[in-house]
């Protein structure tokens, strides 16, 4: 479809926006913003100021007030100077019509969500670290009040979440819809060397050019031969199985295993692996999710945190046109790659806020279906604080994937729950984290939303 032509009917209309957090996202937002047709972000909220004036000065932003007060806020803005505040409560005092969250820290998300909602605004959710724990509930109170929430094109959970639904309106049979991770390991085979593009770390791997290909009868065997030999090389993270449990939270499609295949796998071998162990895959049935890491030579495009569908070639002469056409298809013709390769952050996150604001269209409808939880990799004493750090790790504990259920005291207990909190009792390596085993925090405003989307939604403690 063509956007122009699809939004024309509300041309001259400009969407006014405020943005929580001006990190990487935020700052690419308000620069985008600044060029946009159609859109205008006008506010931004972040406790470090300096940071956020610094993203309006990249953005060619002239007219800038650091504002303390609301009488001053909303002084500025009447002026038609751009806003920097500290504190959400302030901004969304300001008459916006769109809040977008980009803090990425899961407690702020939730507070700034209700705070925006609170105040007539619709949300855009960019940080997924809250939406994974109580999109749902947020999507719900958002309806109930006649406002849109919704997460953002620029990062994989909608587009994701964009390239399933256009292949089931075409009715296309998806196998598997997934994503790479953020960083690829390349090959330099004169080398003989993998390098991660996360740590820029050259794992001397002399043998490996032998599992630079397989035919397709030996190419699990080949991945779990990779797997081997460059374990110590970082995988998946945290990120990805947020953003793969909204994905399931949207679609109803399910992770194969809580772990994640997460196979080391050329872009070319995805319609190979991602379909059942039956037709030589890795999956244990259709309907999945699951992710890779991309596995490429130095000269070779990266996926770059690309999103992807797998889907069945129920028509075997126009596959063959379309494999001609340089579409990814298996050796036996049965499975087909379709992709979009890059999510740019803030540069096409207007997208979604035209969407949902003007055509009152969110980017995805959540429905509570599956959690990410922790596990203990180790053994855990009580009086251990599950700190979060890098990529969201969380030292002895491990992500998993699980169908969704209410919080209970003998149940895994969500992951962005967890982090953060003190153990009040010792955890067993591969045990996982329970509600029973941590301190739980007296005011938590993403407890609180959580508890209120189990009732919801399973009507648990009713």
């Amino acid at each position: 479809m063509n956007p122009e032509i699809l939004f024309a009917p509300h041309a001259g209309r400009c969407l006014r926006a405020g943005i929580v957090g001006a990190g990487e996202f935020g700052a690419s937002f308000i620069y985008r913003s600044a060029r946009a047709t159609g859109l205008a972000v006008e506010a931004v909220a972040d406790p470090d100021t300096a940071r956020a004036l610094e993203a309006a000065r990249r953005a060619g932003i002239e007219r800038v007030r650091l504002c303390a007060h609301r009488a001053a806020a909303l002084d500025a803005h009447a002026r038609g100077e751009f806003v920097v505040v500290e504190d959400v409560e302030l901004l969304v005092q300001l008459p916006l019509d769109f809040v977008v969250e980009a803090t990425g820290h899961p407690e702020a998300a939730a507070r700034s969500a209700l705070a925006a909602l609170g105040a007539g605004r619709h949300v855009a959710m960019v940080s997924k670290e809250a939406d994974c724990v109580a999109g749902p509930m947020l999507q719900a109170k958002a309806n109930a009040a006649g406002l849109i929430y919704t997460p953002v094109d620029g990062d994989q959970p909608s587009l994701m979440v964009a390239l399933v639904g256009w292949a089931r309106m075409l009715g296309l049979e998806i196998v598997c819809a997934g994503k790479s991770g953020e960083y690829d390991f390349v090959l330099d085979a004169a080398a003989g060397s993998v390098t991660s593009t996360a740590t820029g770390h050259a794992l001397p791997a002399p043998d490996f050019a032998r599992l630079w290909s397989a035919p397709p009868e030996r190419l699990a065997a080949c991945v779990t031969a990779r797997a081997a030999q460059l374990a110590p090389l970082p995988r998946a993270t945290v990120p990805d199985y947020c953003e793969l449990a909204i994905v399931s939270n949207a679609t109803g499609l399910t992770p194969d295993t809580p772990a994640l295949h997460a196979p080391i796998a050329r872009t070319l071998e995805l319609p190979e692996l991602f379909r059942p162990r039956s037709a030589g895959g890795l999956l244990a049935g259709e309907g999945r999710v699951d992710m890779f890491v991309c596995l490429r030579r130095p000269d070779e495009l990266s996926f770059a945190g690309g999103v992807f569908v797998v889907v069945r070639c129920d028509d075997a002469s126009t596959w063959r046109v379309l494999k001609g056409k340089g579409v990814p298809v298996s050796a036996d013709g049965a499975t087909a790659l379709l992709h979009n390769p890059v999510h740019l952050l803030g540069i096409e996150a207007p997208m979604s806020l035209f969407s949902a604001g003007l055509l009152h269209a969110p980017a995805a409808v959540l429905q509570p279906r599956c959690d990410l939880v922790a596990r203990a990799s180790r053994a855990l004493p009580a009086g251990t604080r599950l700190a979060i750090g890098a990529r969201h790790a969380v030292d002895g504990v491990t992500p998993e994937l699980v169908e969704a259920a209410p919080l209970a005291d003998d149940r895994p207990l969500p992951y962005y729950l967890a982090a953060g909190c003190r153990l009040r009792v010792d955890v067993a390596a591969g045990a996982p984290i329970t509600r029973a085993a941590i301190e739980v925090p007296a005011d938590s405003m993403l407890w609180q939303l959580r508890a209120e989307q189990d009732a919801h939604f399973f009507g648990a403690g009713r």
